[in-house]
């Protein structure tokens, strides 16, 4: 322990004396989590739409009127034609194209039916398929509507009509700030204490003071732990930070959660810690460790279920998120902070992580030579 405790004071002395590393772990952070939530916005709104009407009649005015007013589309050009509207398309001036056919509500009346065209830009992917879901939702109600109105004719057979009304769980009104900024702050967590872990024992190799280190009587299990405790302190400051611009931002309550946070983030960051420390230890300098701790990080993102469903992945990504840490992270903080989950509900997530923090604590030891 008193090995530990110089180690500690060496260590709180370096950071204190590089003013970068405090500005890193304190304030990027709370700008992040500050803009990236505004940012990273699953809303889709102000979708660009041309519509043809070749039919002009009460039908396709009244079907215009309750597009326009639902407040996703912009209407930008009423077209004379499908290629004036192609135009728009091609210039990328417009997302959407709908087309009445000629005589629609003539044709509804003598057939039943009539078919709506609609042709989406999707070189926005996400936005096309967004917007042209909206439209359909709108269509699908005014067809509804048209028949409610007309079933009480001689000709149309009384058939029932069914309403679904839907309501959401947990997140009822689908905020999706409430969704975004606990995974965001997850994210956060996990890129500053792997990258700062990472550039730990690598700069002592540059400093040239790892020479000196090795020669003293510090056992590797000693020297780990003098360089993976004060980042993991600071990380439970910058959690409370993150919580703290959470309620106060965006008004998201965690209180009631706030011990089963701290208790997983402690082994988390441990697990995060650890591979950071690792990789430290298979890096010659700053630079491969920057470009190494990239190369999880990107994966582990991108992979964590943040920002596309795991559920929705191939069966074999969904087999390598299973050693994602970062993907349990995320998935947990939204079980407490939306759900209000309890003890029972994050257990296996707790044992799933020790798991984590034993396999990446044992390696950075294993790995770190006293001799070269």
């Amino acid at each position: 322990m008193k090995m530990l405790r110089f180690l500690l004071e060496k260590e709180f002395h370096q950071i204190r004396r590089n003013p970068a590393i405090l500005r890193m772990m304190f304030i990027m952070p709370i700008i992040q989590l500050i803009v990236l939530p505004f940012a990273a916005n699953y809303e889709v709104k102000d979708v660009k739409l041309v519509i043809v009407d070749n039919d002009h009649s009460s039908l396709s005015r009244e079907s215009i009127q309750t597009i326009t007013a639902s407040g996703y589309f912009q209407l930008v050009k009423m077209a004379s034609s499908y290629n004036e509207a192609l135009g728009w398309i091609e210039s990328d001036e417009a997302d959407l194209i709908l087309e009445f056919p000629n005589k629609a509500e003539e044709m509804l009346i003598r057939e039943d039916q009539i078919s709506i065209y609609l042709a989406v830009n999707a070189i926005n992917g996400m936005k096309a398929n967004i917007g042209a879901s909206y439209l359909q939702q709108i269509l699908s109600k005014i067809n509804a509507n048209v028949r409610e109105q007309w079933i009480t004719l001689p000709r149309y057979l009384p058939e029932p009509i069914i309403e679904v009304k839907k309501s959401f769980w947990y997140n009822r009104f689908m905020d999706y700030k409430l969704f975004m900024v606990p995974g965001i702050l997850t994210l956060l967590l996990t890129m500053i204490g792997s990258f700062l872990a990472s550039l730990n024992i690598v700069r002592e190799k540059e400093i040239g003071t790892i020479e000196q280190i090795n020669v003293t009587p510090i056992p590797k299990g000693i020297f780990i732990a003098g360089k993976l405790i004060p980042f993991w302190l600071m990380s439970q400051i910058v959690l409370g930070l993150g919580l703290l611009v959470a309620r106060v931002i965006y008004g998201i309550e965690s209180w009631p959660v706030l011990a089963w946070i701290y208790l997983f983030n402690s082994i988390y960051m441990l697990a995060i810690l650890g591979l950071g420390l690792f990789i430290s230890t298979i890096t010659a300098n700053q630079q491969q460790a920057v470009l190494v701790s990239f190369f999880f990080m990107m994966v582990f993102i991108l992979m964590s279920g943040l920002y596309t469903s795991i559920d929705a992945m191939p069966y074999w990504a969904r087999l390598v998120t299973m050693f994602n840490p970062v993907s349990y992270y995320v998935e947990l903080m939204r079980m407490l902070i939306i759900k209000r989950s309890g003890l029972h509900d994050i257990l296996p997530f707790l044992w799933i992580m020790i798991l984590f923090a034993i396999f990446t604590l044992s390696i950075a030891v294993l790995n770190y030579k006293k001799r070269v």
